[in-house]
């Protein structure tokens, strides 16, 4: 069970990202727990048993026929008739595992989050309707059980009672044998005697057969990982140089077109800037920049070499990267700063830590950098956790980096701190950075806009603000909402 479990997270994490989009952690959870436990159940315990009673049935069969072939088929033949039902109910007893399973999907989920997001529901007095919906979800998931349980009950019943009317045949027929004269009594006492023992490993069966069936959704679930493709190519990345070049890139999510003949180019020593309304694509190209999905149209080259021929982890050894979207582990500051450079020394941590303004926070803390900051940084500030993250891709030091808001989080002052940090520390690198206020990106060499998946216009910022496009009218736009005052005056 737990090789199995290792199997399917090492298949995960090979999985193009685009596949997460598609079910979520409490779906993947239920997959990795949930149908592995049932799996590892019916290899160890339901298909050891059915091997071992038809094996044992089909010996006694044979030895049945030697006696009496005509007693044999009295006593017998309800098995076929009655695994026969049971098979041809197979598809609906898939049905009803499939509902049951999409019911326990949904109480997961509810459960997750619900404790993700525990504080605007207190926040927003919810906690009535959060708790009455998810009592809903495991009502409505014990229904669906019981309804599955009976209906599979009903069917193995009706099969062991089909089964058994062996019994009765093997009367009818050894009786009329006997008047005959063709057997004698204690023959058709040895049959009885036999299928008395006979059934009782059949209705056995019959039961581990229906969980089996209940079982080929968990089956299909893992089947599912295994099948889709993972992103794979050269083991071997080897640019001439790190330039970025989208060459009329474009990509779908769930049938959704988001990006639709992108085309632009990230310089190698220069800060290309990606701007532009929310939805218009930007945090994807950056996305697509390092592999973590694939394009569906067009191509993306670093430094010539055709991104999608390269396996991701080799690609990736080039990136660092900074999401709005922080991740951190609970482990100390040290060690999450440390992600970002296997083998990295305590100097060099300390080092990145005070280039991403992190010192002062850091040393604040009861323990310093030997701090463990709780699951996802849970004990840190939006702002601090930003900053250890941006300390831990100025760690890695790759040639390429990519910023998605990379300073959302931090006030005005410390913005400043971290970008001229980044500054100083960025020098001869390709940059692609994202970001939604304008000031982030003025001192940037390079823009390009972004308006429903196209480019709308690109440049330097000199230049897009005289070409009077959408790029000046957002930094106006901004401009204006800076001199908003709570009072609703000017």
């Amino acid at each position: 069970m737990k090789s199995t479990r290792l199997s399917l997270a090492e298949r995960l994490r090979k999985l193009p990202l685009g596949y997460f989009g598609k079910r979520d952690l409490a779906d993947l959870t239920e997959t990795l727990m949930g149908d592995v436990n049932r799996m590892e159940h019916v290899w160890s315990h339901v298909l050891g048993y059915l091997y071992g009673a038809y094996i044992s049935t089909a010996i006694i069969a044979v030895c049945l026929l030697v006696y009496d072939w005509r007693l044999t088929i009295a006593c017998l033949w309800g098995v076929p008739v009655a695994f026969g039902l049971l098979f041809g109910t197979r598809k609906i007893s898939a049905q009803a595992s499939e509902r049951t399973k999409k019911a326990a999907v949904r109480v997961s989920d509810g459960i997750q989050e619900a404790l993700e997001n525990v504080r605007e529901i207190r926040a927003t007095n919810q906690e009535a309707r959060y708790l009455a919906g998810l009592n809903q979800k495991i009502d409505d998931h014990e229904k669906v059980t019981i309804q599955g349980e009976l209906g599979t009950g009903i069917f193995v019943n009706a099969a062991s009672v089909i089964m058994r009317l062996g019994v009765a045949t093997t009367i009818l027929v050894g009786a009329s044998l006997i008047l005959s004269g063709q057997i004698d009594f204690m023959l058709l006492f040895l049959f009885l005697l036999v299928i008395t023992r006979v059934y009782a490993p059949f209705d056995q069966s019959l039961a581990l057969i229906a969980e089996l069936f209940v079982s080929q959704v968990s089956a299909d679930r893992m089947n599912e990982i295994y099948d889709t493709p993972t992103a794979e190519g050269a083991e071997v990345f080897q640019p001439k140089g790190h330039n970025i070049v989208f060459d009329h890139v474009g990509f779908a999510y769930d049938k959704k077109k988001v990006l639709d003949g992108v085309s632009f180019t990230a310089r190698e020593g220069e800060v290309t800037a990606l701007v532009g309304p929310s939805g218009s694509g930007k945090s994807t190209c950056a996305r697509l920049a390092a592999r973590l999905w694939d394009v569906t149209e067009g191509t993306i080259r670093v430094g010539g070499v055709d991104i999608s021929t390269v396996d991701p982890e080799a690609l990736l050894t080039d990136y660092s990267m900074v999401f709005q979207d922080v991740v951190l582990f609970d482990d100390t500051v040290m060690e999450n700063i440390r992600l970002g450079k296997r083998g990295a020394t305590d100097q060099e941590v300390r080092t990145a830590a005070e280039a991403a303004n992190c010192g002062e926070f850091i040393r604040r803390l009861p323990q310093g950098y030997d701090t463990p900051i709780g699951e996802n940084g849970a004990k840190l500030s939006g702002g601090e956790r930003q900053r250890i993250s941006i300390a831990r891709a100025l760690l890695k030091n790759a040639p390429i980096v990519l910023l998605d808001e990379a300073t959302a989080s931090l006030d005005v002052e410390n913005e400043t701190k971290v970008q001229g940090a980044l500054s100083r520390l960025l020098a001869g690198k390709t940059v692609l950075v994202i970001a939604h206020r304008m000031r982030t990106v003025a001192g940037a060499d390079h823009i390009v806009v972004l308006e429903n998946g196209r480019v709308a216009e690109q440049g330097t910022p000199a230049e897009l603000m005289e070409k009077g496009g959408l790029y000046r009218r957002m930094v106006e736009l901004q401009s204006h909402s800076a001199q908003w005052q709570l009072n609703g005056n000017k």
